[in-house]
């Protein structure tokens, strides 16, 4: 399992940039919500199952504690709360492969679960109080967002069947973009490099929504029916658990975002990827991010807004560009204009990624296969 356990953020709160619409590295503490819908009848198996994962996360570095609730009102439904020291920690257990197997027990009996995960902004006892608990961090002021959530996927495919993989992933009819009156699809882009796949998706409104509709969708099931000769990791579409498990591991968590509040209709969109050292993809993504978070002040970044998505090794940024790399500053452009921060940044590379010698470490640019909006977006 790859854990924290060094704090990853100073010891206190990062001011919170007006720029950045969504951030883990603030360094102030994380509340998880879990809301499960438990098999009738499954209740004390279900207790039990908590009570076992209870014992296992205890230990985890930055977990602070949780809570088990079940409903006054309906028996089946229950609700799970967990406090962590600050997001990293959190990401990097819940991400893990050991959560993968820890959290089974629990999936035989619960019909359908939902996760939200909240920075604490402000609590009952105010500054003083909060001072007299040791000095509890908290989200330095509210982002204000811009309506769009972001995702992505990312897994591997069989060495050699990349061409044909790439080919059926850019051929499908784009599936209908509103999910309901509160949701629709904006974006899809979806990348490769080697037999690497990453696939970014972009919401407004209900992410768990806009990806349960998009599963249902003919169109989107027969490209994945297609693909799944060619996968690395065996799965089954019509197995709930085979389904979920690939998906679990597929997911690719955004951990920053941020805009240069910058225009330019003829932006391109590219995606690069930072293979980390083993245990180092958690420092690689906040190092870019406050890279990144440093060029959107600058006027002359060609960057006009950039998410940082992150899951154990794999940091991929994603980036708008005016003018597109080729035109730019390529230091600018891959977040190496500084020379300090750029050697910082070699030294949490992979050198043996994709078989490159030491001295030609670096981000990769990733090939783009398909790159869809939805109308009126």
């Amino acid at each position: 399992m790859t854990t924290t356990s060094e704090r990853l953020s100073g010891p206190t709160a990062r001011q919170a940039s007006q720029r950045v619409s969504q951030s883990v590295f603030d360094g102030s503490r994380l509340r998880v919500v879990l809301l499960v819908d438990v098999y009738d009848g499954a209740q004390q198996e279900f207790l039990e199952a908590y009570e076992q994962l209870c014992n296992q996360v205890a230990s985890v570095p930055g977990h602070v504690s949780d809570q088990l609730c079940q409903s006054i009102e309906n028996p089946s439904q229950w609700l799970i709360t967990s406090e962590w020291e600050s997001a990293p920690p959190f990401l990097a257990w819940v991400n893990s492969e050991e959560h993968v197997q820890m959290v089974r027990p629990l999936h035989n009996c619960v019909r359908d679960t939902r996760s939200l995960r909240f920075h604490v902004v402000r609590e009952t006892g105010g500054p003083a109080e909060n001072a007299k608990k040791g000095g509890r961090r908290l989200q330095s002021a509210p982002r204000m967002g811009d309506g769009v959530i972001r995702h992505a996927l990312t897994f591997t495919v069989k060495p050699g069947s990349e061409k044909k993989v790439a080919e059926i992933l850019a051929d499908y009819a784009s599936p209908d973009p509103k999910v309901d009156d509160t949701t629709r699809l904006v974006r899809t882009s979806l990348f490769m490099h080697g037999n690497r796949v990453v696939r970014a998706i972009e919401v407004r409104g209900d992410l768990l929504a806009a990806l349960r509709h998009v599963a249902r969708q003919p169109e989107v099931r027969a490209v994945e029916e297609a693909i799944n000769p060619y996968l690395e990791q065996d799965r089954d579409l019509d197995d709930p658990e085979s389904a979920r498990v690939f998906f679990t591991r597929a997911a690719l968590p955004a951990v920053h975002h941020v805009t240069a509040e910058r225009e330019d209709p003829a932006a391109e969109r590219h995606a690069l990827y930072y293979p980390a050292r083993p245990g180092q993809g958690m420092r690689l993504a906040e190092l870019l991010a406050a890279q990144d978070e440093a060029a959107a002040d600058d006027p002359a970044s060609p960057v006009l807004r950039s998410t940082i998505f992150q899951r154990d090794d794999v940091v991929v940024r994603l980036i708008d560009v005016r003018g597109g790399p080729d035109a730019a500053d390529p230091a600018l452009t891959l977040g190496l204009a500084d020379p300090a921060r750029a050697a910082e940044l070699a030294e949490f590379l992979d050198p043996a990624a994709g078989g490159a010698p030491a001295q030609s470490r670096g981000p990769v640019r990733m090939a783009l296969v398909t790159d869809r909006r939805s109308p009126d977006a």
